[in-house]
């Protein structure tokens, strides 16, 4: 399947491991940078997408997506762990939970451009689901780089692989490629955030650390249930 990822904040806070332990199958390791643990809250928008040599549905292939992520290893391959994935489109989240395994939730989501600036909301309204809510705005504040190896930015963006599990507990791997992120350092303003208040996870009373991306073209593999 391919995608196109837009207009990317991420905003990431160090968290203790114990604090995302619960939440993690136990033979994922939690994956650390000199020792420290960290959480994501990612918004985006997502368009294109469509399964490899079919053209894109204009109403299913186009939407707001908001992650929160970590970070996890297994067999020596770093991934992503997503706690959550909010989607502005009903039926893609219905797909993305029955096909991919993957925590979505439907939302109440808008991205609007302004001059200089991306003002994002996000209301989480799926059925029976506990409240999380965003409501911000962003924008890039210097020209964009590229992560070099072994530095905080690329440990923290430089994953080719997600994980996930379903309800019995078994333990999947989806392949993703894509070009170096274009990293732009970002500023943003942030009026809520309870995003990880569900998860009794505690961000720190911390600036987090902002990273902005332009475009990213993706492709996503199928899973992979790991014995």
């Amino acid at each position: 399947m391919r995608q196109t990822w837009h207009d990317l904040l991420f905003m990431h806070w160090p968290v203790p491991i114990e604090s995302l332990r619960p939440h993690i199958p136990p033979s994922l390791t939690i994956d650390t940078f000199d020792g420290q643990a960290w959480i994501a809250v990612v918004p985006f928008r997502m368009s294109d997408i469509a399964p490899r040599g079919l053209f894109p549905v204009p109403w299913l292939s186009a939407f707001p997506e908001l992650n929160v992520r970590t970070y996890v290893i297994r067999d020596g391959r770093p991934g992503v762990w997503f706690f959550s994935l909010e989607a502005g489109n009903s039926l893609a989240v219905f797909i993305a939970r029955t096909g991919f395994k993957l925590p979505y939730f439907h939302a109440r989501m808008r991205l609007e451009q302004v001059p200089g600036t991306l003002s994002y909301t996000s209301h989480r309204i799926h059925r029976n689901a506990p409240p999380a809510n965003f409501i911000g705005s962003y924008a890039p504040i210097a020209p964009p780089f590229d992560a070099q190896p072994g530095s905080l930015e690329y440990f923290l963006t430089a994953r080719y692989c997600l994980y996930t599990a379903d309800a019995r507990g078994h333990v999947y791997r989806g392949e993703i490629h894509h070009p170096p992120w274009p990293l732009q350092l970002a500023d943003a303003e942030v009026q809520a955030n309870t995003m990880t208040d569900w998860l009794n996870i505690k961000l720190p009373d911390v600036s987090p650390l902002l990273h902005f991306s332009r475009k990213l073209e993706v492709v996503v593999w199928g899973l992979e249930r790991l014995t």
